[in-house]
């Protein structure tokens, strides 16, 4: 579905670069600028499943933390987002979980804010339609284990 962007103009605008591939770095003009490196490597640097994860994280903080405030709420929720690099027929996929808590929120409220927020936050909206993609709520973050090379 198109957006009419005359309608709803850019309120703020960037741009990512990446110039030399994986192993290089990406930056944005005059601001970040990281080391880039193949997540399967041991190469120090940061790669594409880490700057999903941080995007998706921070946006949708950002909207619970407003979600909050309109509810004068004091700001408790933290996200943590597990991304996870497989294979597929053509060549590999990710698969996202954005897990959200709330501590001290009670359980009907902390699932209607989520909802809220995945269906306000942009990089939520963006990454909505992959079956790969879940948000849940949860008492308890799940523990990251690196995989182990084969």
């Amino acid at each position: 579905m198109s957006i009419d962007r005359e309608k709803f103009p850019p309120l703020y605008r960037t741009v990512a670069n990446n110039d030399e591939g994986l192993n290089s770095h990406s930056y944005v003009p005059n601001g970040l600028d990281a080391t880039t490196s193949d997540p399967l490597s041991d190469r120090p640097g940061a790669n594409p499943e880490q700057f999903v994860g941080l995007a998706l994280s921070t946006c949708l903080n950002a909207t619970l933390e407003a979600i909050e405030q309109r509810r004068d709420m004091p700001h408790t929720s933290q996200v943590h987002t597990i991304v996870e690099m497989a294979r597929d027929r053509r060549g590999f996929q990710f698969y996202v979980t954005a897990q959200i808590k709330l501590p001290g929120v009670d359980q009907a409220t902390a699932e209607a804010m989520v909802a809220l927020a995945e269906s306000r936050c942009p990089v939520a909206k963006l990454l909505g339609g992959s079956d790969n993609v879940r948000i849940e709520l949860v008492d308890e973050f799940t523990p990251v284990t690196p995989v182990e090379k084969r």
